[in-house]
């Protein structure tokens, strides 16, 4: 645990628990409700697994999460406790403020694990046909051995897979990783991308023209970006751009005869 401030001030004592390096991700994944070790992993992709380990233990001496065995006793699971929960708003808090005020994003932050991680747990699942949807993701710009990943929906389950699953891919998308996670972010606009042709989708018409509806963006996308510099300018762009396409629509439907008139 981190070295304590010789202060009986609540923030500090508080800060001693949460202010180690990756603790306070580590709890948002069990808030997400990761449970297992390796599916708490995925979340935090470059953390290494010993350290991952060391973490979760402190947070578990902090009264903070609890693990508990599995059925059969090979294993365990993670939960929050109480005190946990109760740290999950701040948690929010925190990342909306980041939404809103932390620095730009540079070339060492653009993690394509984290990225399809995230999705998994966006995908609209409501919206996708029955049984099983694929979708594979290939990002230039990242490593080759991080480059290609694969989302697979059966009914509602959704697992992320790093290596080829080996069923049909429904739709492809392929993109620039940084371009695709400032869409993944509100930063851009998802559709926008796709009608330039900025993110390439390959597959069925019907497919490729619903991905939009499945793949809801992140939950911080709606907060809109306050910090000067490269990331607010490319927000208000898009923000003109889709007001223009928007202006543009309702005139046309104002123009076009109702089914009355027809």
């Amino acid at each position: 645990m981190t070295r304590g401030y010789g202060q009986y001030c609540p923030l500090s004592l508080a800060c001693e628990v949460l202010g180690e390096r990756w603790s306070i991700l580590v709890l948002s994944r069990l808030i997400d409700g990761c449970r297992r070790f390796n599916e708490i992993h995925r979340g935090v992709p470059r953390m290494s697994a010993s350290l991952l380990s060391q973490r979760l233990a402190q947070l578990e001496e902090a009264g903070i999460a609890e693990r508990r065995p599995l059925p059969g006793g090979r294993g365990y699971e993670y939960f929050p406790t109480k005190a946990g929960w109760e740290l999950e708003p701040l948690i929010m808090d925190l990342a909306v403020w980041g939404q809103r005020w932390a620095r730009d994003m540079t070339a060492e932050d653009l993690d394509p694990g984290f990225l399809v991680w995230s999705m998994h747990t966006r995908l609209n699942t409501e919206a996708m046909p029955p049984g099983r949807t694929v979708l594979a993701f290939e990002f230039t710009g990242a490593p080759a051995d991080v480059r290609r990943f694969w989302l697979v929906n059966s009914d509602g389950a959704v697992e992320m897979c790093l290596k080829d699953p080996g069923y049909e891919v429904d739709v492809k998308v392929m993109a620039d990783l940084r371009l695709f996670i400032e869409a993944w972010r509100g930063l851009r606009s998802l559709k926008g991308e796709i009608a330039k042709g900025s993110i390439r989708l390959e597959g069925p018409s019907a497919k490729k023209r619903a991905l939009p509806d499945w793949l809801m963006l992140s939950a911080l996308a709606p907060f809109e970006r306050q910090r000067a510099g490269r990331e607010r300018d490319l927000a208000q762009q898009s923000q003109k751009t889709r007001g223009k396409s928007r202006s543009t629509s309702r005139r046309s439907d104002s123009q076009a005869p109702s089914t009355m008139e027809t």
